[in-house]
């Protein structure tokens, strides 16, 4: 499964979330997800190195 079809199921996860702790944790992945998309955006234009510095 693809990052963005990921993102796409937690959005529509999120949409049916009927409990707030459910909510809460569906919102929290995806967040993560959004920001390891970034990640993986940053590293495939140059923009950042995955590598450690030292």
């Amino acid at each position: 499964m693809s990052i963005d079809q990921h993102i796409e199921e937690l959005r529509a996860e999120l949409r049916n979330a009927v409990y707030r702790d459910e909510h809460r944790e569906i919102q929290a992945e995806l967040e993560l997800a959004l920001a390891e998309r970034e990640v993986m955006l940053a590293e495939a234009c140059g923009e950042i190195s995955a590598e450690p510095p030292f």
